[in-house]
């Protein structure tokens, strides 16, 4: 049996249902970049840190800073999970999301080391200053355009292409 479709209702049903859901993607987009304050705090504590393990401390006191630098860290991630107002069902984490952690680390992790071995002829203080700026403007840099890149596919998600299940 076969019931008449009306086409413009069908439509009209179709642009009822889709707008709520862009609005939810919209706000998950928007809670999961976790704003420009995020990126800044974790900037400033890392800046902290390699200013501080820069000025040549005694070996016992590398593993206090260390651990303070990862309670740190630790904290803004709980601030910034506490923030988030939309809590998904499912995990929309994908391998960009990995893709993306995995080279924020290796650029960060580089050019914390390339800078540390540029700047070793220099005076503590001058070497640690100048390592922990460019680290830490590398990272800001770095996070921005990345963070948009892994987050965009949350939008394409569940969608299928033009043409696909049109009744035909």
């Amino acid at each position: 049996m076969s019931t008449p479709v009306d086409a413009e209702q069908a439509w009209r049903d179709l642009q009822r249902i889709r707008v709520p859901q862009e609005r939810v993607y919209d706000e998950v987009e928007r809670s999961a970049s976790g704003g420009p304050g995020a990126t800044y705090a974790t900037a400033a504590s890392m800046w902290v840190f390699l200013v501080v393990t820069g000025l040549e401390l005694p070996k016992w006191a590398i593993w206090p800073a260390l651990a303070g630098y990862l309670l740190v860290l630790g904290a803004l991630a709980r601030t910034q999970h506490r923030r988030s107002r939309v809590r998904l069902h499912r995990s929309r984490c994908d391998w960009r999301m990995f893709a993306s952690f995995v080279s924020g680390a290796v650029v960060t992790g580089g050019t914390v080391v390339l800078s540390g071995r540029l700047v070793e002829p220099l005076e503590p203080i001058t070497g640690a200053l100048i390592q922990a700026t460019v680290s830490a403007s590398v990272f800001v840099l770095f996070v921005g355009p990345v963070t948009r890149w892994s987050m965009s596919s949350l939008r394409g998600r569940g969608r299928r292409p033009a043409g696909e299940g049109a009744g035909r």
